[in-house]
């Protein structure tokens, strides 16, 4: 069964070549503005202090500490300009448009100069990209497409949806779904309560080893959305295992686009699978369900202890009072 018009609008056509120029300047201004909120922010195991989160208008830092004062950064993909606010009502925008990095670096510096926010001292260079420049020295205009811009934000919205509704059925210790800026991907990860083996794989390009065994300290299973690269120009969901349970690559697991890649020890489900579906959120709902369980079960993980699928049979939802309290004591 074909999907609708409709639901094809929702989950919009994205093609990386199309993209691609776009999504790099987009790549790097998440960077700069991911290191601040990494320079600001507490350190959270397996460096969830770094990541950005998804909103109804494009990304945000949400809060982050600067002395006695507070800062809040958002990329508004709707009116398309980066918004930096503080918690004593200073306001600054920068406009999102065709520019180079260095250009939007510096805008970005004397936001938070304006702002009367101290240096917050980030590595001012990329890192996750085979090629670095350091971003004063990009001079390169880059292209913004804004309707590129939006379907990209329409798909994160999406898909966050989804990973929030797959997330909400985990009793341990479970991430938030967030964008990793380094990687240019929306993800979200699982955690058996064991720690990990000492990580021995790969390492992205330009990122310290150390940054590697930070985020692998403890067994996990992830998944996540990506839009595709110049290796692999296609825009996919993922999940695997870390580490890979033995057999996880025989596997059965949903939906039938969805397939297993060796060379990078991952499940794949194409982005084009899902939008095009029936129904893509079930879609992707299965896709996220079944790797998790053919992963946890090879992995031996305790599911008993750490799932719990809520039930509910009142008419009407707890009082926000009562909702909150459960929240709290089951995450």
């Amino acid at each position: 069964m074909a999907a609708t018009d409709r639901t094809v609008d929702i989950w919009p056509r994205l093609a990386y070549a199309e993209l691609k120029d776009t999504l790099h300047a987009v790549h790097m201004w998440t960077q700069v503005v991911g290191k601040i909120r990494l320079a600001l922010a507490p350190l959270v195991n397996h460096w969830w202090n770094s990541t950005l989160y998804v909103t109804p208008r494009g990304l945000t830092t949400s809060l982050m500490p600067t002395g006695s004062d507070a800062l809040q950064i958002d990329f508004d993909f709707l009116d398309h300009q980066l918004m930096l606010v503080t918690s004593r009502g200073g306001r600054a925008a920068v406009p999102l448009r065709p520019m180079s990095v260095a250009d939007f670096y510096r805008e970005v510096q004397e936001a938070l100069a304006q702002l009367g926010v101290p240096d917050p001292g980030i590595l001012p260079v990329p890192v996750e990209v085979p090629v670095v420049v350091p971003f004063a020295d990009d001079l390169e205009v880059r292209p913004y497409d804004r309707d590129k811009v939006q379907r990209l934000h329409a798909v994160l919205l999406r898909t966050q949806i989804v990973f929030d509704r797959f997330r909400a059925d985990f009793l341990g210790k479970a991430s938030p779904v967030q964008f990793f800026w380094g990687g240019f991907d929306l993800a979200s990860a699982r955690f058996s309560g064991r720690r990990g083996p000492a990580y021995t794989g790969g390492s992205a390009p330009n990122v310290h080893i150390h940054v590697m065994h930070e985020a692998y300290s403890h067994e996990l299973i992830a998944a996540g959305f990506w839009p595709g690269s110049e290796d692999a120009p296609e825009a996919e969901f993922y999940s695997y295992a870390m580490p890979a349970p033995a057999g996880l690559a025989k596997a059965t697991i949903r939906p039938t686009s969805a397939h297993w890649v060796d060379a990078r020890g991952e499940f794949i489900l194409p982005y084009e699978a899902v939008r095009t579906a029936a129904d893509p959120a079930a879609a992707l709902l299965s896709f996220l369900q079944s790797t998790y369980e053919v992963a946890a079960d090879l992995g031996g993980w305790d599911r008993p202890l750490l799932e719990e699928r809520v039930q509910c049979d009142c008419d009407v939802m707890p009082s926000p009072s009562h909702a909150g309290g459960a929240t709290h004591r089951r995450r």
